[in-house]
């Protein structure tokens, strides 16, 4: 509309009304960029608004985590040493505790990673959307820290695990594993982190059976030194947790801290 009236004063040569049309036009586009703009700048704060909580939210699921496998990584390494003192004779154990101790000693947890907003951040080129710093260092350093898959590797393919699942018969592994193996933990909820396997148990095994079980960790040479393994690699994986990490988790500690 203002380009034909603008071209009809044109033809005219009504200099004034050109001159009052093109600021007109001018003006006109100039808003329309600036809406444009506004609009565009509102939109991006409020995605960047909603995936900065989405993260945040993500990353107190992490820290829940982290502080679960913490904890359940020293009850394992606990009753591993406890095991080992009493195979080297450092301490006295009782065969029903030192089956108990030696099991619990094979076991690991994987990682429940809660990374789906940090991956969509990253595959569509938008991490600059979290103008958070902290938020940021700690997202990109969380969902790539390696120590995590390394505790699951060492676990799963242990020496030691091997060794202890050959020398005792099946269903006196499934009878631990029932009785006195993991009890279940709720995510989020950080009173149920500890005694996951620290606490009290009895297998019902008959008397025989200890007796004989234990005997056979007793008298297989490769239990000990495989145990001694187990026992280097958890202090290692548990020393990156807490000290090469601390960082880490001190920001986690802080986000979870923060009110929803």
């Amino acid at each position: 509309m203002l380009l034909r009236r603008f071209v009809a004063h044109a033809r005219k040569q009504d200099w004034m009304a050109i001159a009052i049309e093109f600021v007109l036009l001018v003006l006109g586009v100039f808003l329309g960029i600036q809406v444009a703009n506004w609009n565009a700048e509102r939109e991006t704060r409020q995605k960047s608004a909603l995936f900065t909580e989405r993260l945040k939210a993500d990353l107190r699921g992490e820290d829940w985590t982290y502080q679960f496998l913490v904890a359940y990584n020293r009850e394992v390494l606990a009753n591993a040493n406890r095991a080992a003192d009493a195979l080297e004779g450092k301490a006295a154990l009782a065969d029903e505790a030192l089956l108990v101790s030696a099991y619990r000693a094979t076991q690991y947890r994987s990682r429940n990673q809660l990374g789906t907003t940090y991956d969509e951040l990253i595959s569509t080129g938008n991490i600059g959307l979290i103008h958070d710093q902290t938020l940021r260092g700690t997202s990109a350093r969380i969902y790539n820290l390696a120590v995590f898959d390394s505790l699951v590797q060492e676990g799963l393919q242990s020496r030691y695990r091997e060794a202890f699942r050959m020398s005792l018969p099946n269903d006196v592994q499934r009878t631990l594993g029932e009785r006195c193996g993991d009890r279940v933990s709720r995510p989020g909820d950080y009173t149920t982190i500890h005694g996951r396997l620290e606490y009290p148990c009895r297998t019902g095994l008959s008397a025989q059976t200890i007796a004989e079980s234990a005997k056979a960790l007793r008298s297989n040479p490769d239990i000990v030194r495989f145990l001694r393994l187990r026992i280097a690699d958890l202090e290692t994986r548990l020393s990156d947790l807490t000290r090469n990490n601390r960082s880490v988790m001190d920001n986690l500690r802080t986000i979870a801290g923060e009110t929803p």
